[in-house]
């Protein structure tokens, strides 16, 4: 079993290279995203209250988004392993996941953090916002949502640095020289 972590600013790639390891390794990319759109969508419990949260311009708490992960990691097309993308965001959810991994009889073998220059990830969103017509994704947005990431999400990183799991993958140049190095960390490791 291969158990993924990707860690990375929003704008850094994480989507597209979450599917190509997905693809290589033959194991599902998991991103917190699609669980609470397929959760809502299937009106599930857990579903019904990420969608209170969200319909209020609110972040879903920790409770709720544990849930919505331990419950996907229980899926049956997880028994070979998973990439998580988005997940854990912050060092509380990191210790959930531990927890969860070893209940499952498994751990974290591998985590990756893309790091883009932010003045580039900035461009990467407004271009992606023009192409996708998002008016609301501003500049100022988009540095409140890097603010937002720095503070909660880099001390993930720090985190698995201290249990020698870290890789960090330069995310500048194209997709295919971001997904070579990435597969030369995955050959080495895995």
């Amino acid at each position: 079993m291969t158990a993924i972590i990707l860690l990375g600013p929003p704008g850094a790639g994480k989507g597209t290279q979450a599917a190509r390891i997905a693809e290589k390794l033959q194991i599902p990319a998991i991103s917190t995203g699609e669980i609470f759109r397929s959760n809502m969508a299937e009106g599930t419990e857990i579903g019904k209250q990420a969608q209170a949260y969200m319909n209020r311009g609110e972040f879903v708490p920790d409770s709720v988004t544990n849930e919505m992960v331990r419950a996907r990691l229980a899926a049956p097309d997880t028994a070979n392993g998973f990439l998580l993308d988005g997940y854990p965001r912050n060092v509380d959810q990191a210790h959930v996941l531990r927890d969860m991994t070893m209940e499952l009889g498994t751990k974290i073998d591998l985590v990756l953090e893309i790091q883009v220059d932010e003045d580039e990830v900035v461009q990467r969103m407004l271009k992606r916002a023009e192409e996708l017509h998002r008016t609301d994704d501003t500049e100022p947005v988009m540095r409140h949502r890097l603010e937002v990431y720095h503070q909660q999400t880099e001390p993930v990183a720090t985190y698995y640095v201290d249990q020698d799991l870290l890789h960090v993958v330069d995310g500048t140049g194209t997709v295919d020289q971001v997904t070579e190095r990435i597969f030369a960390i995955l050959d080495a490791q895995i």
